[in-house]
């Protein structure tokens, strides 16, 4: 859950997210020691007197400018295709979801029950009880077993639309007449919010996402209270 002032990600709870979030620091950390050298260069160049004119014919000077941005290029590629790879692989899913998203709720339907399914919509501000939060709280929370991998089928009825979590390091589009697929896994249990992120229409800002990860035991118990 995002805080006011926040300047870094949410804090991770799938592994996914966990590799997302390293990847962040070693690209920024890769950004800031470019930034420093740029900065250490043009300071120089305009606080020193240039006495070695010969600099511009060096063959080693050109070599190392060549070879080093490609260098780097390659320590910010292997890691970025790794995790691609990583959140695009599908194994053996316990549960799957289907999402579908419309103007402007959402639909969730639990494929491996025979009759599971809700509409999902926010709860108006006015009808909020104490310690809710505005904008993101809704009437029927997606719960989901930690610690299982969940597959998630996303798709929509209308417009474009997008299933997003942020702590779980998930964003999918929703597609009318597409099938879109990912997965997650919650570490830990608790709510995790998120919202549409594609601009659908004038309440695209009432699409909240409000996931509520627990313990296989009390998953089934949810499940058969539903049915």
């Amino acid at each position: 859950m995002a805080y006011p002032f926040q300047m870094g990600l949410q804090d991770a709870t799938s592994p996914i997210m966990e590799e997302l979030t390293h990847f962040h620091d070693h690209t920024l950390m890769i950004v800031f020691l470019i930034s420093s050298l740029v900065l250490y260069i043009i300071s120089t160049m305009l606080t020193t007197k240039l006495t070695h004119t010969s600099t511009m014919d060096a063959q080693e000077v050109e070599t190392v400018w060549t070879i080093l941005p490609a260098i780097i290029l390659i320590m910010i590629a292997l890691p970025s295709l790794r995790i691609l790879y990583i959140m695009d692989e599908i194994n053996n899913p316990s549960l799957t979801v289907k999402t579908m998203g419309h103007q402007w709720y959402w639909t969730y339907e639990y494929t491996d029950y025979e009759d599971l399914s809700f509409d999902s919509y926010m709860i108006p501000t006015q009808e909020l009880k104490p310690g809710e939060l505005r904008l993101l709280e809704v009437d029927n929370r997606v719960v989901l077993p930690m610690e299982m991998t969940i597959r998630m089928l996303i798709s929509s009825e209308d417009v474009l639309h997008s299933w997003a979590v942020p702590s779980l390091g998930l964003k999918t589009d929703a597609i009318p007449g597409r099938l879109n697929q990912t997965t997650l896994m919650a570490m830990r249990p608790g709510l995790y919010y998120g919202q549409c992120s594609e601009i659908c229409g004038s309440n695209h800002s009432f699409m909240p996402i409000v996931i509520e990860s627990v313990p296989l035991s009390c998953f089934e118990k949810w499940s058969a209270s539903m049915l």
